[in-house]
C-alpha cells in the first residue's frame, strides 16, 4: 500500500485567516515590516500578531503596501519593455518586473492579459487579413488569354504558343496596347486579336474537339 504524503497548504490551518485583508491587517503588517523589515516571511506574522500565513504576508506587501509601488497606468515605455521581454522571457512576471521599478509581477501579469495580449492578437489578425487582401488583388490584377497572361504589371507566356512566331511574337515584342473596358476587363488591339484568331484556328484545325474560349 503506497501512502503519498502531502504538504497541508499553511492558510488551511487552524486559526489562520483567508480572504481579503482588512485596513487593520495592513496597518498591523506595515508597522512591523517599516519597525523590523522584512527577513523572515514565515515568522513575520506571529512576530506581528497577525492570523495570517508568511506567504500571504509577503504578497500583501510586494504587491499592496510597500511604499515604492508605482501607480497608474503604464506608460508606452512601459509597454514596449514587457512586449520586448515577453519575447524573450515568456510567462515569468517576476523577471519582467525586475526592469519596470515600482511595477509588481502581479500587476505586469494583469495588464498583459486584460491589454497587451489582445492588442498583439489583433494586430495579427489584421496583418493576415491586409495580406489576403493584397494577394487576392494581385490576383485579380491577371488575365489569362490563350495561354497567355496579361496584367497590370505586363506579360509572360504560360507555354509557348503551337502556331508561328507571329502572335508569339506579338506578345514577346510588346506591339499591342492593352486597354480597360469600364468593367475592368482586358481588351485587345486590333493586332493582338488579329494573332489570337489565328492561334484559335490553328488549334481548332489540329484539335477538331477543341472549343474557342
Amino acid at each position: 500500500m503506497n501512502i503519498t504524503m502531502t504538504r497541508t497548504p499553511c492558510c488551511e490551518r487552524m486559526g489562520l485567516k483567508k480572504g481579503p485583508w482588512t485596513a487593520e491587517e495592513d496597518q498591523i503588517l506595515v508597522s512591523h515590516i517599516q519597525r523590523y523589515g522584512h527577513g523572515n516571511w514565515r515568522a513575520l506574522p506571529k512576530q506581528a500578531g497577525l492570523l495570517r500565513c508568511g506567504k500571504s504576508c509577503r504578497l500583501r506587501w510586494i504587491n499592496y503596501l510597500r511604499p515604492d509601488i508605482k501607480r497608474g497606468k503604464f506608460s508606452k515605455e512601459e509597454e514596449d519593455t514587457i512586449l520586448k521581454l515577453h519575447q524573450i522571457l515568456g510567462n515569468r512576471w517576476s523577471a519582467i518586473a525586475t526592469s519596470l521599478p515600482g511595477r509588481t509581477d502581479n500587476e505586469i501579469k494583469n495588464f498583459w492579459h486584460t491589454h497587451l495580449k489582445k492588442r498583439i492578437h489583433k494586430q495579427i489578425l489584421q496583418e493576415a487579413q491586409a495580406n489576403n487582401s493584397q494577394a487576392s488583388s494581385a490576383s485579380a490584377a491577371s488575365t489569362v488569354v490563350g495561354n497567355v497572361m496579361i496584367s497590370n504589371y505586363g506579360l509572360s507566356s504560360i507555354n509557348p504558343p503551337i502556331v508561328g512566331t507571329g502572335f508569339y511574337g506579338a506578345v514577346s515584342s510588346h506591339t499591342f496596347v492593352e486597354t480597360m473596358d469600364n468593367h475592368g476587363s482586358c481588351q485587345l488591339s486590333e493586332e493582338m486579336q488579329f494573332w489570337y484568331n489565328v492561334f484559335i484556328k490553328s488549334n481548332q484545325d489540329k484539335h477538331p474537339q477543341a472549343k474557342e474560349i
